[in-house]
């Protein structure tokens, strides 16, 4: 069931208790979620020590990479 246009109200104004009630909330949830996020990208950063440290372990362990020899052309000939 939906309104009609006549029977649409303007939406009431907020008290400025609400509105400083909102504001602190707001800001609660803001500082949540910065530590958060900080939380999450310091395990980031931690995981990808972690695995930067395990490849070159790694590849230490393997020895050098030998270089790839470039493919020499072959001379196409055409047989008459």
């Amino acid at each position: 069931m939906t309104k009609e246009v006549s029977e649409y109200q303007p939406p009431q104004p907020i008290s400025k208790a609400e509105r400083e009630a909102r504001k602190a909330f707001r800001q609660v949830d803001a500082e949540k979620a910065m530590s958060e996020h900080a939380v999450a990208e310091k395990a980031f950063a931690q995981n990808r020590e972690r695995l930067k440290a395990e490849r070159l372990a790694r590849e230490a362990a393997a020895g050098p990479v030998p270089k790839k020899q470039p493919k020499t052309k072959k001379s196409k000939t055409k047989s008459e």
